[in-house]
């Protein structure tokens, strides 16, 4: 009759995972072949340590037990659908004597061989100014690095990683079942070592047999001139460190482009609104506007109607790895005052007693209008 696995490690069924760890510690100390006067009792208890480790250590694994048992983990449960009585076969036990051996065996190598660590992302604001001049931010982030005490091995230091007695090494066992269709040989991952082919009977108390732990890192980011919102910047090998010898991922820096009280944007494009008095609308004049590289002359042309634009070429925004730029595009609005002075209004009166508030004729206007929706 097989063990309970709460029983080997002496814990009860609501313990944390903390209480099995500490367990599993105690007990593979305690029973390892290297320490232990009888060699082979402790060699067989030593493998029951493990073994009930591999299960209760894994959250997937342990539900499984807790609610079907040693069944539950040798493919038992409940049995449901048409194809749950094919000769005492699933169709998902069919399936698996084709394809499930080489998933396993792929599944096994990515475990045992050099894992690359996760690339991470960052969100990075920054400003319309240090978009158009290019900057350099400092970003501090968390991530994953690879452990200093075990340097990524997992075990404690002075440690020994032994070889999976049940697997060999392989990370992977094989299993013959006799089917309706013959006699097939499985293979899938050894369920003592989680297919790395490895086991750590003293874990590395800073990382708890990971091989990694979360550190804090400070970078400096340079961002070129040009950028634009949802731009990103990558950054090599500053990711989550890989696992056995595997590279570390890479840093994505995703940049916003925050929202500027005077300017829009649309594309390497600036957009920019400006008054004008009458006058200056009327009689034409030198305006200067402040851009983002500086003040800048506009020349309004005599006669400008508010809502005119002036398309200045060139200084817009930089071209990200290019030496062209947008253009800055500026719409004017003719501002009319809202209080005069006595000679300001007397100025005006008699400008409009000399003609100054003549408008276009009516008439004259409309026919125009319908002469240009008149078909030729």
């Amino acid at each position: 009759m097989p063990v309970d696995y709460y029983d080997v490690l002496g814990v009860k069924r609501g313990a944390t995972e903390t209480d099995i760890k500490r367990a599993y510690r105690s007990l593979a100390r305690k029973y390892h072949p290297d320490v232990a006067s009888d060699k082979v009792a402790a060699e067989s208890h030593f493998k029951e340590i493990n073994e009930a480790y591999s299960v209760l250590s894994d959250p997937q694994k342990r539900q499984v037990y807790d609610t079907y048992g040693h069944a539950g983990l040798n493919g038992g449960g409940p049995q449901n659908g048409p194809f749950s009585n094919f000769g005492g076969e699933g169709f998902g036990d069919i399936f698996d004597m084709f394809f499930g051996a080489a998933r396993a065996q792929t599944q096994t190598q990515r475990r045992q061989g050099p894992v690359r660590g996760t690339d991470l992302r960052y969100d990075l604001q920054i400003t319309l100014e240090e978009a158009f001049e290019g900057t350099q931010r400092e970003i501090t982030f968390k991530h994953m690095a690879q452990c200093v005490a075990c340097k990524g091995t997992g075990a404690s230091p002075g440690t020994p990683i032994l070889t999976c007695e049940r697997c060999g090494g392989t990370g992977a066992q094989r299993t013959v079942r006799q089917t309706p269709l013959g006699q097939f040989v499985t293979q899938s991952t050894c369920t003592m070592c989680n297919g790395s082919g490895q086991m750590i009977p003293n874990p590395c108390e800073s990382c708890g047999a990971r091989g990694q732990t979360e550190s804090e890192k400070t970078l400096n980011v340079k961002i070129p001139a040009g950028v634009d919102d949802g731009s990103r910047i990558r950054i090599s090998g500053n990711g989550e460190s890989g696992l056995r010898g595997g590279p570390a991922g890479d840093l994505y820096v995703f940049l916003q482009i925050a929202r500027h009280s005077t300017f829009r944007r649309d594309g390497s494009d600036l957009y920019l609104d400006i008054p004008i008095s009458f006058p200056q609308a009327a009689l034409g004049a030198d305006v200067t506007i402040h851009t983002l590289e500086g003040p800048l002359e506009l020349q309004v042309a005599a006669g400008t109607q508010t809502g005119s634009l002036y398309r200045m070429r060139g200084h817009g925004m930089p071209v990200v790895r290019g030496s062209s730029r947008g253009d800055l595009i500026v719409t004017v609005h003719v501002i009319v005052p809202t209080k005069l002075s006595k000679e300001e209004r007397d100025i005006l009166e008699e400008y409009a007693a000399a003609g100054g508030d003549r408008i276009e004729d009516a008439k004259s206007f409309f026919d125009r209008v319908k002469d240009a929706f008149r078909a030729d």
